[in-house]
């Protein structure tokens, strides 16, 4: 039976580097079965965060060979198996326990988002046309794979002043939900830092969704923001009448 090495990392008790190990192969084995079959014959006490293993939970989100993926949805036969492959945390938050990360700042942030806001008098009638831009951003099953390319927080470290990828996503669906009468774009520019980003599209390529992060929800949102704070007709006017920029 082909086997192939595992390098897995297993936190300050090996010294901070990856642990080895030989997993045999089988068909249509994913890199989470290889991490089961470790858990279950040659280290039980290996930290793993999953549930569903179908791709709909984004639990068990890794980075395999240095790219951040859904070990569900990695194949082993499409990783190379002549050198080991790594599996180590997502690098943007802080490590609970071998490839558990501490993931609850994204809720702190998506607390701080205005909900959905019905304009008064609303008719509740929605034609699909209307719902087909925002409906993708509904797709998201906040694996965090895309907070955790971004390289604000990956590399920099911006928590406090960027809400990331999966929250401009978020915002995106509500400002272009047909029914929503409240504008989130002043805190977009002010509190979540969008002008952070500067539209590498490493969390589009990333998504396991396959939603156009970048093109559809980033990009529309910068230009909101533009066009509300840098527009110099819009600056004029709102020098006149004394508004906010809400």
């Amino acid at each position: 039976m082909a086997e192939v090495v595992m390098a897995v990392h297993r936190g300050d008790a090996s010294g901070g580097k990856p642990v080895e190990y030989t997993v045999p192969l089988a068909p249509g084995m994913v890199v989470l079965d290889a991490l089961h079959y470790i858990q279950g014959h040659l280290s039980p006490d290996l930290a793993v965060r999953w549930n569903c293993k179908a791709g709909r939970c984004g639990s068990c989100s890794a980075e395999v060979n240095g790219k951040p993926r859904l070990t569900c949805k990695t194949r082993m036969d499409s990783l190379p198996s002549d050198k080991p492959i790594t599996v180590l945390p997502l690098k943007a938050f802080p490590v609970i326990k071998d490839l558990v990360t501490d993931v609850k700042w994204n809720y702190e942030v998506n607390r701080k988002i205005p909900a959905f806001s019905p304009r008064p008098g609303t008719d509740w009638k929605m034609y699909q046309e209307d719902v087909e831009r925002p409906q993708e951003f509904r797709k998201c099953i906040e694996c965090f794979l895309c907070q955790d390319v971004c390289h604000v927080l990956r590399d920099h470290g911006k928590h406090a002043e960027y809400a990331g990828p999966r929250f401009f996503v978020r915002v995106a669906g509500l400002e272009m939900h047909p029914l929503d009468g409240l504008s989130r774009i002043k805190g977009m520019r002010n509190q979540m830092g969008i002008g952070l980003c500067n539209i590498t599209k490493c969390c589009t390529e990333v998504c396991p969704e396959e939603i156009h992060i970048t093109d559809n929800a980033i990009i529309a949102l910068k230009e909101r923001v533009v066009d509300q704070f840098y527009d110099p007709l819009v600056w004029i006017a709102r020098k006149i009448t004394g508004s906010d920029g809400r």
